[in-house]
């Protein structure tokens, strides 16, 4: 078993956010001692990992909050979930697809810039970005 101060230099996330994790709703396996300290097991910590996957790839907390409601449902929610995660995959593929376009215009003006030295924003010369 782990503290929150233990997980949150294992996962690098906050104590922050942790506990809003918790308070949301999102780590509902986690278990306290007595006195109310948090107490997390090693698949509370794959759990985390599991939703900071979902929600550093633009998965709403939402979502993230629905997903893992479905996994507490057990095998019969797992076509769902299944759905669910397909849907995301086309949403990361387009994100994907965003960023290698962004990627090879910058790209482009970078090689431009080094073609025409450096770079300047002036009154006279802002047809050279």
């Amino acid at each position: 078993m782990y503290t929150i101060k233990e997980v949150s230099d294992r996962t690098g996330l906050s104590i922050y956010t942790l506990r809003y994790y918790d308070k949301e709703g999102l780590l509902p396996l986690i278990k306290r001692t007595p006195s109310g300290i948090r107490k997390f097991s090693d698949n509370d910590i794959a759990w985390i990992g599991l939703i900071c996957c979902l929600k550093n790839s633009g998965m709403s907390i939402d979502n993230v909050k629905k997903f893992m409601n479905l996994c507490l449902k057990g095998e019969e929610t797992a076509e769902n979930r299944k759905e669910m995660l397909l849907e995301h995959k086309e949403h990361i593929l387009q994100q994907m697809n965003e960023l290698q376009n962004s990627l090879s215009t910058v790209n482009y003006k970078i090689n431009h810039y080094k073609e025409i030295g450096i770079f300047h924003i002036d009154g006279d010369k802002q047809d050279a970005v």
